[in-house]
């Protein structure tokens, strides 16, 4: 087992090469095709080149040329992506790692760092709602690497790990398997519906497959934290009144989840928020899952862009 997934990790690192040597084949034409169409002077460093790619642009229409148009209606299966005006992205190939998500339901483990205080259960049990088709394990003086090879033996697509620091949950990683990525989070001013006193305002928390709201994740970094998270749900049902939005500004996500009815027709909509709620700080990407430390860095904040005020990352 243990080589068998060496040589398919091998095989799929091979693949993502492949694709960035595409992409970057891809933006060269882009470039050039722009340059053409606005009049511009073709830019210095592809002058060399320009020949041949633009013989390799004459004869390319929208279907060989690798791309996909996005309008700005265009939604996802979870109703709610949008993007910011039209774009064209290359085609998804077949080392994307979310390129079958969407043919079956996700199923996720949960679990948190060892001895977890009771905070840190409660905000976990909490999660085990929010995510459908997710299991909550105790971790007990199991490691990482045990833990990722069960999943992987029994089919779940992802792990989610929640820190805590001093009984305040602060961290949370989420790696996609079998062979990544994984995205690690900071967690701040987490609110559970435990520490809500009047059950009655936030009512029951519903099972349903909840609606999804994904708003400002306009950056390639944005649209890949996007899909991180968008395909930890499933497929919801049109009528579903579960609603689960994040929420990007200024690079920090906030998690809210609410529920809408109509009581007074279909043009009055009553909106309640159920808890918990949260926010997020995306601050690494790597390649591989979380027991792999090996694996390639895709993306990590440095200490410097913290001083980089007018400058987003994930998006506008």
């Amino acid at each position: 087992m243990l080589r068998r997934n060496v040589r398919l990790r091998r095989e799929y690192l091979y693949r993502k090469s492949l694709e960035g040597k595409e992409r970057l084949l891809y933006e060269k034409k882009r470039k050039i095709r722009e340059a053409l169409e606005e009049g511009k002077p073709i830019p210095t460093e592809l002058r060399n080149e320009e020949a041949s790619l633009r013989q390799e642009i004459d004869l390319e229409d929208e279907h060989t040329a690798g791309t996909v148009s996005i309008d700005a209606s265009t939604l996802c299966y979870c109703d709610f992506v949008l993007f910011s005006k039209n774009v064209e992205v290359p085609h998804s190939t077949i080392d994307d790692e979310y390129a079958n998500a969407a043919d079956r339901d996700p199923k996720i483990l949960l679990t948190t760092s060892r001895n977890p205080s009771a905070p840190l259960t409660q905000f976990v049990k909490e999660l085990k709602i929010v995510f459908p088709n997710a299991q909550r394990m105790n971790r007990g003086g199991q490691v990482i690497t045990e833990i990722i090879e069960t999943c992987r033996a029994h089919d779940f697509t992802d792990v989610i790990l929640v820190h805590e620091h001093r009984g305040v949950p602060d961290g949370i990683i989420i790696s996609h398997l079998p062979f990544g990525p994984t995205a690690y989070f900071g967690l701040l001013n987490v609110v559970t519906r435990h520490d809500i006193k009047d059950k009655k305002a936030i009512g029951t928390m519903p099972e349903a497959y909840p609606h999804l709201i994904l708003d400002n994740f306009s950056t390639k970094l944005g649209q890949r934290t996007a899909n991180i998270l968008k395909y930890l749900f499933p497929v919801p049902k049109p009528d579903t009144k579960r609603i689960i939005t994040f929420a990007n500004q200024s690079d920090y996500i906030s998690f809210r989840h609410h529920i809408y009815e109509k009581r007074g027709g279909p043009k009055s909509l009553e909106l309640k928020e159920i808890g918990p709620r949260f926010e997020l700080r995306l601050y690494q990407v790597k390649l591989g899952t979380m027991d792999q430390d090996e694996a390639q860095t895709e993306w990590v904040i440095r200490p410097y862009m913290n001083t980089s005020k007018k400058r987003k990352f994930l998006g506008d």
